[in-house]
């Protein structure tokens, strides 16, 4: 009698390790199905189609703004302070009406001035604003 109640103790003893793999198989689809959707955010870049510059109508100047490493705004050939960066859109932009603005800003300059730029720019009624790459 003794020797049937220790064999099913020992029958009760025994792990039974089905449900566990049940649950590690269902973790694995879960995350298999949902790693296929998680999406990266990112900003997609398309570059320009060729390397060479479009030919502009000579009398289609652009009006090109360059903001050195040290913030120095620049408009032609003088230096021009922020605050009078939109006069100058505007009567150039007045002379000319189509050209584009262009604004070069060196790598090392911050991005506080080149908002500025771009902001008076586009305060002054310029709807085609370019940015050059170095």
């Amino acid at each position: 009698m003794r020797n049937r109640l220790r064999g099913r103790q020992e029958e009760d003893q025994k792990i039974n390790l089905t449900p566990m793999l049940d649950v590690v198989f269902i973790m694995l689809i879960f995350f298999i199905v949902t790693a296929t959707f998680v999406k990266e955010i990112g900003l997609d870049v398309n570059p320009p189609d060729n390397d060479k510059p479009k030919t502009q109508d000579p009398d289609k100047k652009s009006i090109v703004i360059k903001i050195s490493n040290h913030d120095t705004i620049r408009i032609g050939f003088r230096d021009v302070d922020i605050a009078s960066v939109r006069a100058n859109i505007e009567r150039l932009a007045a002379e000319n009406p189509e050209a584009p603005v262009i604004i070069n800003a060196h790598d090392k300059s911050s991005t506080e001035a080149f908002v500025k730029v771009w902001d008076a720019a586009k305060l002054a009624g310029v709807q085609n604003v370019q940015i050059a790459t170095p």
